[in-house]
C-alpha cells in the first residue's frame, strides 16, 4: 500500500517494486495500461537529479510520478507522456514512484510517503 500520512489518504492499494537492475531498465516499459492498477517504486542508489530521470520510451500511456528524497519527503511531480525524452526532477530525488494518471493530484510539495 502507498500512503500519504499527511493527508492521510491511501493513494494505491498495490505496490510493487523496481528491485533490480532488469525491473529498473524495463519500468513500464511495454505494460498495457488496463494493467497499470499499482504504484512502481524505484530506489536509487544515491540522491540524485540527473540518475532519476526518466524517459518514456515504449510507454504508451501518461502516467503521475512523483521523486521522493532520502526522507520520503516529495520534492517534484509530473504527468509525463508516451514517448517524452527525458524528465529529470527540480530537486535531488532518492525514490521515484510511477502511478496512473490522476493518482498523484492530492500529493503535494513536502508532503511524505510510505508504501509497504
Amino acid at each position: 500500500m502507498l500512503s500519504n500520512p499527511d493527508s492521510k489518504e491511501t493513494i494505491s492499494g498495490k505496490v510493487r517494486f523496481a528491485d533490480t537492475s532488469l525491473k529498473r531498465l524495463r519500468g513500464l516499459m511495454f505494460e498495457q495500461e488496463k494493467n497499470f492498477d499499482y504504484a512502481l517504486v524505484f530506489e536509487l542508489p544515491s540522491e540524485t537529479r540527473f540518475g532519476a530521470s526518466v524517459h518514456m520510451m515504449f510507454v504508451f500511456f501518461p502516467i503521475d510520478i512523483v521523486f521522493l528524497d532520502s526522507q520520503k519527503r516529495v520534492v517534484d511531480k509530473a504527468t509525463l507522456n508516451p514517448w517524452e525524452m527525458n524528465y529529470i526532477p527540480k530537486k535531488a530525488a532518492k525514490y521515484f514512484v510511477e502511478l496512473p494518471k490522476g493518482k498523484a493530484k492530492n500529493i503535494r510539495l513536502g508532503n511524505r510517503l510510505e508504501w509497504k
